[in-house]
């Protein structure tokens, strides 16, 4: 991904859901137990964005809170309007927080799954000031969608098929802040109005067209449609088959985990029960198998990655000897806790997914033995289990974890158990 900061526009009152969510700033209204900004944010990135800046308004506080509890390992910064800014006059103000030259801009109350990667390559390409991506729409009604024929969008798509459809804003902008700012605006002001409509024939003003999932929990409607849709499945383990991906944690999963230090060579590399034949019933089952781990001991300087390695190759070999495999090893050695790699940021499941395009994460499985591998799992979009191996006494259920054993022996023998498609 080229563009690596986004704004969250954050700071919507909720108006119009006042009815089902009193008293919440928009991008908090609940959706299946979670705030809705939890998806805003896991969205992005899913799509290589790694540094946020959140712009608030209304009840700004709990807002605050909320990243402070649930995403404390999430590099960002929060920018807050004394008074109402208007779209224009939030985003000029987070955009003084902006590093680089250019920045994603997304609504806090929709979600539009456009291909942001692709979205770059077109803005960067066309040397942009702004890029809207648009999402085409055949309910016009329902969305306020007006006629294009007097509108700048028209001109920037030509087919007619376009035009019979109707496009409708999805709420991402990819920004040239530089040139943005170079404008003297207001404090306040609407970005719609005061900046695209007014600009868009003097600017390097665009859109993309992107047919991807698009809600906006604005609209009652989507509101109630999004509990469902957003939900998560239940993990049946007989549906499990090549399709699947099973990410697996190192330490007090595969190894017995030396609790508080770190495993230091290949001698002190002990298999936990069941051992390497384990992998040859894994390897039957799911489609590839990746291991997941923090090594904070490296970037410690406690040992070296060479050292890392070679427990790794031993690893290997006695995984391979008894019929089994593992595809990859994904090892952060960051001692930064918003480091994008290091769990519980799934920045080492979009690395995977990256290098393995068949991975579809929504058919793939966590096995760890810490809250952080679980809610490493729920940023990606992964299944859970969790193993009681070094904490015996974590409660479940939880909203992280979807399964909980002993050991990963007991995991794979109650997959063999559940048997399969």
């Amino acid at each position: 991904m080229i563009i690596k900061e986004a704004i969250i526009l954050a700071g919507g009152l909720g108006t119009r859901l006042r009815e089902s969510v009193p008293d919440l700033p928009k991008c908090m209204a609940p959706v299946a137990a979670r705030s809705f900004l939890f998806y805003v944010i896991n969205y992005l990135r899913s799509q290589g964005v790694e540094e946020f800046i959140f712009s608030l308004g209304y009840k700004q506080e709990l807002i605050v809170d909320y990243l402070h509890k649930e995403f404390s390992t999430l590099k960002y910064k929060c920018v807050i309007e004394e008074e109402p800014l208007g779209t224009g006059g939030a985003i000029q103000l987070a955009c003084r927080e902006v590093a680089g030259k250019n920045v994603i801009i997304a609504n806090g109350d929709t979600v539009f799954k456009a291909d942001l990667h692709k979205a770059a390559q077109f803005h960067l390409h066309l040397q942009a000031e702004c890029t809207l991506l648009l999402k085409p729409m055949r309910n016009f009604d329902r969305y306020g969608v007006v006629e294009l024929e007097e509108t700048h969008l028209l001109k920037s798509f030509k087919e007619k098929k376009w035009y019979e459809q109707g496009l409708i804003n999805g709420g991402l902008y990819l920004l040239h802040v530089p040139r943005f700012l170079e404008e003297e605006f207001p404090s306040r002001f609407s970005f719609e109005k005061d900046y695209l409509e007014k600009f868009y024939t003097r600017r390097r003003i665009y859109g993309q067209v992107q047919d991807e999932y698009f809600i906006d929990i604005g609209i009652p409607g989507d509101y109630e449609k999004a509990q469902q849709e957003f939900k998560p499945a239940a993990l049946d383990l007989s549906k499990i088959d090549k399709t699947w991906t099973l990410f697996l944690d190192r330490d007090g999963v595969i190894n017995v985990d030396k609790q508080g230090s770190y495993i230091f060579s290949p001698e002190e590399f002990v298999f936990t029960e069941g051992g390497p034949a384990l992998f040859k019933k894994l390897t039957e089952r799911f489609g590839k198998i990746l291991v997941v781990t923090n090594q904070r001991g490296v970037g410690r300087e406690l040992m070296t990655e060479k050292t890392l390695n070679a427990i790794h190759q031993k690893m290997l070999e006695d995984i391979n000897q008894a019929g089994g495999r593992i595809d990859e090893i994904y090892y952060c050695t960051s001692v930064h806790n918003d480091d994008p790699r290091r769990k519980p940021n799934p920045g080492m499941a979009y690395q995977a997914k990256a290098d393995f395009p068949g991975i579809d994460l929504t058919r793939a499985i966590v096995v760890g033995n810490n809250i952080s591998d679980m809610k490493f799992g729920r940023n990606a979009g992964l299944f859970t289990v969790f193993v009681r191996s070094t904490k015996p006494d974590q409660p479940f259920p939880d909203p992280d974890i979807d399964l909980a054993v002993d050991s990963l022996e007991e995991f794979t023998h109650l997959l063999a158990a559940a048997g399969g498609q």
